[in-house]
């Protein structure tokens, strides 16, 4: 599935502790009538448990210029370093990158086991965009299109 290119997201959700965030590419439109999403988090994931206590979760779709955000939200280091530097502001409860092309504000609605993952959906509150291009992940590495 590496030949497979995918948008690249980060999901976010907050928390007391403060905001949480991962890089993800297995996220998708999954209705339109309702409106909803999905996204594939890691079982263990710090993000996962964010979006479960906080009942709400953002996707934010990254542009070609914001190839490090998505590094560095796809590290596994404490999760304040991912957010060093960042800017973001908070929209509903829910952290929004200020780079994103494309900002999904979902409202948690089914929890599903996927293996190592786990199916996240959400019924789409609110979506903001701007101009961009989407960046995308294919074959290990980060491709503009167009």
């Amino acid at each position: 599935m590496a030949r497979f290119p995918t948008g690249v997201t980060v999901v976010t959700a907050s928390v007391p502790d403060g905001p949480a965030g991962l890089a993800a590419n297995a996220v998708t439109s999954l209705s339109l009538d309702p409106p909803l999403m999905l996204a594939c988090l890691d079982r263990g994931s710090r993000t996962l448990r964010a979006v479960e206590a906080a009942g709400h979760f953002g996707i934010n779709v990254l542009g070609t210029d914001d190839e490090g955000l998505a590094r560095s939200f796809g590290r596994k280091i404490p999760m304040a370093e991912k957010w060093e530097g960042v800017a973001w502001s908070e929209h509903q409860g829910i952290p929004r990158l200020e780079a994103a092309i494309v900002f999904v504000a979902c409202r948690m609605r089914d929890l599903l086991s996927g293996g190592d993952h786990v199916i996240v959906t959400g019924e789409v509150e609110t979506i903001s965009q701007r101009e961009g291009e989407p960046l995308v992940f294919v074959d290990g590495g980060y491709v503009r299109i167009g």
